[in-house]
């Protein structure tokens, strides 16, 4: 079995646990999104439900109407312009999609690049084709962005695909078009595929609106970006979402989701063009309601007397731990003792350690609440 365990899986079951023995656990340690979706998603969702047309099997490759939407979401909010039926393929959830290229790009032997920290299922896909990931170090020593001319060229020669995500779960980090343009001068140059994995690429804090990696040059040459409904539209159950980019690697998960898949639901997907189409005062919205838990949460540790760094996107806080402290050991014992679940560091990557990471998915008051069992909790073991 080449697959490794999937790491929110056990995360969510050591959760379960406690809470099935009636303690008060508050849940920060996934990133599953606690607000609910916005009323007129629902609605057109029960609209579509009720017409007959959508009890059909949908089109293979999705709703037209939907990749249009999805199109003139990227033209309203990045300026980019997307031909819908060439540059736009539906996803049954982001992941799948980052699985996919994996399984389509990658042979044994072959190289993968990914962030360390970063979202470990870019290792599945990986493994599935039975390819290796070669980690690109991103800490706080580097500003959270790899640096690319240690690279050796030996592993830029057997690199087949390259993982990227910003905002990046789970550190919170940001760039700006800058790295991108870095970025897709080295991919151009060794024939590598970008992947832009922009699931929080709403979630931006004070002055940073994180950027499309499609609105640089060479983007559409050199790769595709992935954009979840999840985040955005508080969906993430509903398992929509859709990449953009380089025609032929669209055709290509195209071609690998015939085989998968008869595309989805048709009214998950009228709702999901409901979403897309807006309003988007509703984004704004959202953005404010996580800068607002950011500030809380971080306000509260801090007045408590640990430091913190501030993320610039998504809705994750990355803690450092101090010197030698284990991230597995600190969850266990805060879960245990304080009934506050976070996620190790470990769990992202090697150069996680030493690090837990925090979900902002919780009204206010619990988020403070929480920020004080743990600074509680801290006070007894450093």
């Amino acid at each position: 079995m080449r697959l490794p365990e999937q790491f929110f899986s056990g995360l969510t079951r050591r959760v379960a646990a406690f809470q099935s023995q009636g303690y008060d656990v508050i849940n920060l340690g996934q990133g599953n999104p606690d607000l609910p979706t916005p009323p007129h998603i629902v609605e057109a969702l029960r609209e579509a439900v009720l017409d007959p047309a959508t009890h059909r099997y949908p089109p293979f490759r999705g709703l037209p109407e939907l990749k249009e939407a999805a199109a003139d979401f990227y033209r309203r909010t990045y300026g980019v312009k997307l031909d819908p039926e060439r540059e736009v393929a539906i996803l049954v959830g982001g992941k799948t999609g980052l699985v996919e290229v994996a399984e389509l790009y990658l042979e044994p032997g072959d190289v993968a690049l990914v962030p360390d920290p970063g979202y470990p299922d870019y290792l599945s896909g990986i493994a599935l084709a039975g390819a290796k990931p070669y980690p690109l170090p991103i800490t706080a020593s580097n500003g959270y962005v790899p640096d690319l001319e240690s690279v050796p060229e030996s592993v830029w020669e057997r690199a087949k695909v390259w993982y990227i995500n910003y905002p990046n779960n789970p550190t919170g980090a940001g760039v700006t078009t800058s790295f991108f343009e870095q970025a897709i001068a080295k991919a151009h140059r060794h024939g590598v595929l970008i992947v832009h994995d922009f699931a929080y690429g709403a979630i931006g804090y004070d002055d940073h609106r994180p950027p499309s990696f499609m609105q640089v040059e060479g983007a559409r040459e050199t790769g595709i970006e992935i954009y979840t409904l999840s985040k955005t539209f508080n969906m993430a159950g509903w398992r929509v979402a859709f990449a953009v980019g380089n025609p032929q690697v669209i055709e290509h998960i195209n071609l690998i989701q015939d085989h998968y898949y008869v595309s989805i639901f048709s009214a998950v997907q009228r709702a999901s063009v409901a979403a897309l189409r807006g309003p988007d005062d509703g984004i704004e919205s959202l953005r404010q309601t996580y800068q607002r838990r950011r500030d809380a949460f971080l306000g509260a540790l801090r007045s408590a007397g640990m430091d913190v760094p501030a993320p610039l996107g998504s809705f994750f806080c990355w803690i450092p731990l101090p010197s030698g402290a284990s991230s597995v050991a600190f969850a266990e014992a805060l879960l245990e003792e304080a009934h506050v679940a976070v996620a190790p560091g470990r769990g992202f990557g090697e150069h996680g350690e030493g690090h837990v990471r925090v979900g902002l998915l919780a009204p206010e008051d619990r988020l403070i609440e929480a920020a004080e069992r743990m600074a509680r909790f801290w006070a007894t073991r450093f």
